[in-house]
């Protein structure tokens, strides 16, 4: 029980609190007591009316209160081409839809309107925290901040020019110019996105980390996401990708690698070895057909497991809630045990791995003194979720992101009983509409 009292800004008291860090997995008829964007107190409702007093009191005696959903893999402003390609492998939905699209398409206002608009999609889906790698960093960031989300922006590296620059020094250059801007926004964080092994060279990647040292910033990239693009490398090069970001230095706690759906059983132990943390994208990968992710014996290895939706043109949707189902019953099959991958450890990927991915793990992750208030309530009242036996389970296996009903970062309040508080809705959608009829006039 807690030793201190007094005046805070918001109570919420829930049926089930689940702080995902800590001995308890579930907490039943608690509180959680917020003032200044931070958790301040956890403990029993009837104690939380005893000791403290709020501007607000919040009653959700229906709800699961849980840390926000960390999506560590989105292309947030594709949510514009959601339904551009599909049912096409990745290499035919790259270079013959996606990369012209983007070509034709491609600029600031594209990528903030883009951005926004699935941050309106996140934050209804209980998303509080997102990384997110794609073209303008400073155009993601601003959207993130008007929606009130928190982003790690991957300014992306590649060889070949882009409507953002001409080659690696002019994204190399921008990344820089990112990471200044946004050092004092609280919500903003800027990586470096070198964007997969066949599309970066070698210098250009030893710069990504040297910079990335100095800057102590995180590095997200496409690594063995399918198995054309590991045999294309073997012939080209003798080497396997990993082996090659390993020999240059880029595998390492800062490291988030995205999808591995090719790896050996050495593989798996070299990620284990160097801290390497993994973002699973299990729809996305199941939509490309780009393979299958070994999750369970990466987590029998001590890996870090994270989980992202990836974009809404491969996806299609950031919805972290039909994520973890996927992920959960995916880990099942290809381990095939039925115990592999549990609710409570794919809940941890989609919350505290993100968040320790992103080096956000003291701030972020979990429902624990101290920590930013980045918290969703989730209605488990419904039909569709009743009886409730185990509120971890019954997210995972039967929840729907409608049922979210609250969404706060740092205790500001982004949408309650599903209305969004930051962004209005009908101007999201009016914008998404008008870019919809723009690409479809044009194909």
């Amino acid at each position: 029980m807690s030793n201190t009292s007094g005046q805070a800004d918001l109570i919420v008291h829930a049926r089930w609190i689940l702080p995902i860090e800590g001995d308890e997995k579930t907490l039943n008829h608690h509180a959680l007591v917020i003032r200044d964007g931070l958790i301040i107190d956890l403990l029993p409702s009837a104690d939380a009316e005893r000791r403290w007093s709020a501007d607000e009191v919040l009653t959700l005696d229906r709800h699961a209160l849980m840390p926000g959903f960390v999506n560590a893999h989105t292309h947030a402003a594709m949510n514009l081409f959601r339904g551009l390609a599909d049912d096409l492998p990745l290499m035919t939905w790259l270079e013959e839809h996606i990369w012209p699209a983007e070509s034709k398409w491609m600029s600031e206002q594209f990528v903030h309107d883009g951005t926004r608009f699935a941050a309106a999609e996140m934050i209804r889906g209980g998303t509080t925290c997102f990384a997110d790698m794609y073209f303008f960093p400073d155009a993601i960031a601003r959207a993130s901040v008007e929606a009130g989300l928190r982003v790690t922006v991957f300014s992306p590296i590649l060889d070949f020019p882009t409507p953002m620059g001409q080659g690696p020094d002019d994204y190399l250059k921008m990344a820089l110019a990112s990471h200044d801007t946004w050092r004092y926004e609280a919500l903003v964080n800027v990586g470096f996105g070198p964007h997969a092994p066949y599309t970066v060279s070698d210098e250009p990647l030893q710069k990504v980390v040297t910079w990335a040292e100095e800057l102590d910033a995180p590095i997200m990239m496409h690594i063995h996401e399918t198995a054309f693009e590991v045999q294309s490398a073997q012939e080209s090069t003798g080497q396997r990708p990993l082996a090659r970001l390993h020999q240059l230095g880029l595998l390492s706690p800062r490291m988030l690698a995205v999808h591995m759906t090719q790896l050996t059983d050495d593989e798996i132990k070299l990620v284990a070895e160097t801290g390497t943390s993994v973002v699973h994208c299990p729809e996305s990968n199941l939509k490309l057909a780009s393979g299958f992710c070994a999750v369970e014996a990466l987590r029998q290895h001590g890996v870090n497991l994270a989980l992202g939706t990836d974009g809404a043109a491969s996806n299609n949707d950031v919805d972290m809630i039909g994520e973890l189902r996927t992920a959960a019953l995916l880990a099942k099959g290809v381990a095939g045990s039925a115990d592999a991958l549990p609710a409570s450890a794919a809940l941890e990927m989609a919350t505290l791995g993100g968040a320790r991915a992103l080096g956000l793990d003291q701030q972020i992750g979990s429902l624990v003194r101290g920590k930013q208030a980045d918290v969703i309530a989730i209605d488990l009242g419904a039909v569709e979720t009743q009886p409730v036996f185990d509120p971890l389970a019954q997210i995972v296996y039967a929840a729907g992101r409608s049922q979210v009903t609250h969404t706060w970062v740092a205790g500001r309040c982004l949408m309650a009983d599903r209305e969004l508080k930051t962004l209005n809705e009908a101007r999201v959608l009016r914008d998404a509409h008008a870019w919809g009829e723009k690409i479809a006039g044009d194909k």
